[in-house]
């Protein structure tokens, strides 16, 4: 889960989110649990237990927050407000035991992060300078512009490591190119393998005569013979480009 897809889900769930004109927000219960990625149908069961004598640690919450019991019954119907939309997404992102979600711990750090900025700019007395056709923003509105936010701090981070593993890949044939200009034997191929890379068609016995060959020359010219394994054959010779192009233009077996 990342703030993209954070952002993608308050997208989807804006329609079900509504600010009345104190500035005073309210989500619906589909929205809720969209937004903790949780069962809606469970959120309300749970919401239910606030006029029962056995409430569920949820309702038990909201209750300690400073929500009457009678209230929280009538969510179903008219919304959940913006706060105990707050409390409902960290106590599903840290306090529901094995109900906890990781997204609703993702909602509830950007939600919890604008709540302490709002809180800063209050207590310094700072205020944004609003036009005539500005109206409030709640904290589930500005929920969802700190994740888009973050979104975009995403999505540019994403672009900067692809433009960095560009880079490595350019950096490193460069490299290739740079060593075999200064091999003065060039690259090393297996006999097969200089023959595919010129088009050619070699057989088995074509290939051991090539590869003796150009093994008999290596050791004229003092040329160290490096071998590798080879899955058909068992361990091949890797000899340096000159070698090969030498017993290949000889036109001979």
């Amino acid at each position: 889960m990342s703030q993209i897809e954070i952002a993608q889900i308050i997208d989807q769930i804006k329609q079900e989110i509504a600010v009345d004109a104190s500035g005073c927000g309210k989500a619906s219960i589909r929205a809720t649990a969209r937004l903790a990625n949780i069962d809606a149908t469970g959120l309300v069961r749970s919401l239910k237990t606030a006029v029962d004598n056995s409430r569920s640690k949820l309702v038990e919450k909201l209750i300690c927050k400073g929500f009457e019991a009678v209230e929280i019954l009538g969510w179903s119907q008219s919304g959940i407000p913006d706060i105990a939309v707050a409390a409902i997404l960290h106590y599903y992102g840290y306090e529901a035991g094995k109900r906890c979600t990781t997204q609703a711990k993702f909602a509830c750090e950007a939600f919890e992060s604008i709540g302490v900025r709002a809180w800063i700019q209050d207590l310094l007395g700072w205020t944004k300078p609003a036009t005539s056709t500005e109206t409030a923003m709640t904290q589930i509105q500005l929920l969802a512009a700190i994740a888009q936010q973050m979104a975009e701090q995403e999505q540019h981070l994403l672009q900067q490591q692809q433009q960095q593993t560009e880079i490595l890949h350019r950096l490193k044939a460069v490299e290739v190119e740079q060593d075999r200009v200064n091999t003065p034997c060039g690259h090393k191929y297996s006999v097969v393998g200089f023959a595919n890379l010129q088009g050619l068609e070699i057989s088995v016995k074509e290939a051991g005569t090539k590869g003796r060959k150009a093994s008999a020359l290596c050791r004229k010219q003092g040329i160290e013979i490096e071998r590798i394994h080879d899955p058909r054959f068992g361990k091949v010779g890797l000899y340096p480009e000159s070698v090969l192009i030498e017993v290949f233009s000889t036109g001979q077996n």
